[in-house]
């Protein structure tokens, strides 16, 4: 069982824009431009990076789906911040 994970994601207001973005990665364009161009976390410079973290260093619904998710696969979570387009790249 993983104790860590890597993630990124974008931040935005609407499951219509989660939905949106899917699309756009689906006709090509990258997670991390659509993170630059499109989240409304600060993360969003960094082409959505947080890095890893543990349990209890995010809002509980975010991390229950970065650890529910493997690697290289991607979620969609609605928090008290909005909805996230998650993307794993790692766990350890």
């Amino acid at each position: 069982m993983a104790t860590e994970v890597k993630a990124s994601h974008i931040l935005v207001k609407t499951k219509e824009q989660i939905d949106t973005l899917k699309e756009r990665l689906a006709q090509g364009e990258t997670f991390e431009d659509l993170a630059k161009k499109c989240s409304l976390c600060p993360s969003g410079q960094k082409g959505g990076e947080l890095g890893y973290f543990g349990r209890g260093e995010m809002v509980k619904e975010f991390e229950d789906a970065c650890f529910d998710t493997d690697v290289d696969e991607m979620a969609v979570v609605e928090t008290e911040f909005g909805w996230h387009l998650i993307k794993v790249t790692g766990k350890f």
